[in-house]
């Protein structure tokens, strides 16, 4: 399975990604060693995923989501976004 996933690291931030493992790369990003964005934003917390069968769809996707606004961003980690919805982790407020 692939994954295209956003996380907001701790400056409030959003990043935007894809994984073929979930978990490994959240810690990943978590320990410092995941992309060089997130390097000096830790924590990080996963707040939206998505499930795909291929590489292809999964960067598709990231792609697709990487042009959106923040406010888009947003609303599509409530659920309310333009682009179609796939899996979604509530927030903790």
């Amino acid at each position: 399975m692939n994954y295209t996933y956003i996380i907001k690291c701790a400056d409030s931030t959003l990043y935007t990604g894809w994984t073929n493992d979930l978990d490994k790369r959240i810690k990943a990003h978590n320990s410092g060693k995941g992309a060089k964005y997130t390097k000096t934003r830790r924590p990080v917390k996963l707040v939206y995923y998505e499930e795909h069968e291929t590489k292809n769809e999964a960067m598709s996707r990231e792609y697709a989501i990487k042009q959106l606004t923040r406010r888009e961003k947003e609303l599509l980690i409530k659920g309310n976004g333009s682009l179609p919805k796939r899996q979604k982790i509530s927030q903790n407020k």
